[in-house]
């Protein structure tokens, strides 16, 4: 692909095109910092935080505002995604919260009477989830006492207790502890300009909430355990308000050790805000350095998302997008010592954690070497992140600074096989955080959000890069079998797998695939044809795949009824691995038709381009990495120019 771009075909062209665009969006210090979009909920509760703190931020206020009203729907709500059906109840209750608090839309503007027609006709606050009624306690809009109640106590529990904190997964802890600290002390931040949200209760806003709770027939046996150890802590004579006191100074303190460089704690938007009003729950003044701190690194955490908008990202995706981009670059054919790649191996280099994390917790026997997801993050690395990153240096073990790679690879790569869990699959970013009973909080969401089991697509691009890249001859040795039993025993009846950290089934599919392939499967396996057979008949009549984020939701594949860039350059990559095995005319066709999707559409700019095909917690929370269109369709076409295609 050195001749002139006139010269080139079709494929060839397109790959030269997103190279171009990859390597001239290059940060000087080596990274690839694209936006990290979220819906409008980070944008809301900074609002909220803002006005709650009292803090002079009229500008950014402003131009959150400006954001959020952009995005609001003819029917007054808030969506989620493009096709979430009619809007989303807590996306629009967020909104109007915050609207109203920026002080530039009254309850009388029309778009505001729109809105809240539309919670009221949804159920009002009582329906909200639980990210937003935990923002509506915090500011006094809703009673802590409607809450399931987890003692405080509990952080003091042995970690071989059978119910302890360190039964919920990391995410889940940093936010779950600042709850549980406002919780405990009925706290609240009102001040004059605080909206009253009172007139959206459809029902009482002093009953409480039972509704839900009948629903989760295991609910009554997880309370009790929890009532048993508050009960225990009352009966020690003498002793509960000690206890107590100890247990409020160690949820602090479990936030003070994982405030990161940035002031962010965890690196996380959600986590951060809801620190800071734990931390006014425990008389911290608002100019405390802390507090200070956290707000200044929220506010890094600003990007622009279009000509006319910003918004608050949730956590940068900086590790993320630079792995990923240098990966696609050599695939497509960029040296190992372009520039470009150096810069990013020197600044992959410097990412990778020393420190020991959470993770540790459950893993005893790993030492640190793995990396995290955004720039600011030094002590919550992932298996995902330390994989691409691993990826992307792989070919800088054998160069000039060979000995330095060398040692981070291997660290990396020991790290990972730590990761593994007992049933043979890998999680995120713990092990065996998987306990079932976690599950039965009564809210929606709470399987995604307080575990961190094993998943398909963890798994599946584990095993691709085990199988691909890593030196030693692993295909035989029981972390892979291991890791390949756990695929053939999840996958879906018709085929696919299930993917926890991107929309949905396509995407774990592409990554349950791709592993297999890497690590030897023989193509004629049953589950290999089960998985291409479904992968061809979901195709759209234009040859790309589109998939909806209520899949997510109903844990069944819906179609999207559109095509997406990110989406069909998954299933074109998933096919090509086993067409490069043996050929088959269906497969065959369908890649051909998935690839002229990718050349027509790559340059298009339409709603389903902008369509989030991350994933981050069901129903809650989705992203559209902006890096997506660029990085996946590159990787793909890379695949199948390089195989003769």
């Amino acid at each position: 692909m050195d001749r002139g771009v006139g010269s080139l075909n079709p494929v060839e062209q397109e790959i030269h095109r997103l190279r171009s665009i990859m390597l001239q969006s290059q940060m000087p210090n080596g990274t690839w910092s694209f936006c990290f979009e979220s819906g409008i909920l980070s944008d809301a509760y900074m609002i909220i935080l803002l006005r709650s703190l009292g803090l002079p931020e009229e500008d950014l206020i402003n131009r959150l505002c400006a954001r959020i009203i952009s995005r609001q729907e003819k029917n007054g709500s808030w969506r989620l995604f493009h096709d979430e059906k009619e809007g989303n109840l807590s996306a629009t209750i967020d909104a109007y919260f915050a609207l109203l608090y920026g002080g530039k839309y009254p309850a009388s503007e029309p778009r505001m009477v729109a809105a809240r027609r539309f919670i009221l006709a949804k159920g009002g606050i009582g329906k909200a989830n639980l990210l937003t009624r935990v923002m509506l306690a915090m500011t006094g809009q809703y009673h802590w006492s409607h809450f399931f109640h987890i003692p405080v106590e509990t952080i003091l529990l042995p970690q071989d207790f059978p119910v302890n904190f360190f039964d919920f997964a990391g995410f889940a802890r940093v936010h779950i502890a600042p709850i549980l600290i406002c919780s405990d002390r009925n706290f609240h931040i009102k001040n004059p300009r605080t909206p009253d949200l009172s007139h959206l209760y459809v029902r009482n806003p002093y009953e409480l909430e039972e509704v839900a709770y009948r629903k989760y027939p295991l609910y009554s046996q997880f309370i009790s355990v929890f009532n048993l150890i508050h009960e225990g802590i009352r009966g020690l004579v003498g002793l509960p308000h000690q206890i107590h006191q100890m247990a409020l100074r160690r949820l602090e303190k479990y936030m003070l050790e994982r405030i990161e460089p940035d002031g962010t704690l965890y690196s996380y938007f959600t986590a951060t805000c809801f620190m800071v009003f734990a931390l006014r729950a425990l008389h911290y003044p608002v100019d405390h350095p802390v507090i200070q701190r956290a707000v200044q690194g929220l506010k890094t955490l600003v990007c622009r998302v279009d000509a006319d908008h910003i918004h608050l990202q949730n956590c940068t995706s900086t590790v993320w997008d630079t792995a990923l981009i240098s990966h696609a670059l050599q695939e497509g054919g960029i040296s190992p010592t372009h520039p470009a790649i150096v810069k990013a191996g020197k600044y992959l280099m410097k990412r990778q954690q020393k420190r020991v994390g959470d993770w540790k917790v459950h893993n005893l026997k790993g030492q640190p070497g793995g990396w995290g997801f955004s720039d600011s993050n030094t002590l919550n690395p992932d298996v995902d992140d330390t994989t691409a990153a691993l990826r992307a240096i792989h070919p800088f073990r054998m160069g000039r600074q060979g000995p330095a790679y060398s040692s981070l690879w291997k660290k990396g790569v020991s790290w990972v096989l730590s990761m593994q869990n007992l049933d043979g699959g890998w999680p995120a970013f713990e092990v065996n955080t998987d306990k079932i009973y976690l599950t039965w909080l009564p809210y929606q969401g709470m399987e995604g959000f307080s575990t961190d089991p094993s998943t398909a697509d963890l798994t599946g691009r584990t095993l691709e890069f085990l199988g691909k890249k890593t030196p030693l001859h692993l295909k035989d040795t029981t972390p892979l079998q291991r890791g390949l039993r756990w695929l053939f025993r999840n996958q879906e009846k018709n085929g696919s797998w299930y993917g926890r950290w991107g929309v949905c089934y396509i995407y774990g599919t592409w990554a349950a695939l791709t592993g297999l392939m890497a690590v030897g499967v023989p193509t004629y396996a049953p589950a290999i044809q089960r998985a291409t057979r479904w992968l061809v008949s979901i195709q759209n009549e234009d040859g790309g795949w589109g998939e909806s984020c209520r899949s997510d939701v109903e844990k069944r594949y819906i179609p999207l009824g559109a095509s997406t860039l990110s989406q069909t350059a998954w299933a074109v990559d998933a096919l090509l691995s086993v067409q490069k095995m043996k050929s088959d005319e269906n497969n065959q066709k369908a890649i051909v038709r998935g690839v002229h999707f990718l050349l027509r559409n790559g340059q298009r700019r339409e709603w389903m381009d902008s369509y989030p095909t991350g994933a981050g917690l069901p129903g809650v929370f989705y992203t559209h990495y902006h890096s997506y269109r660029y990085i996946w369709p590159l990787l793909a076409l890379s695949h199948f120019h390089n195989s003769g295609g």
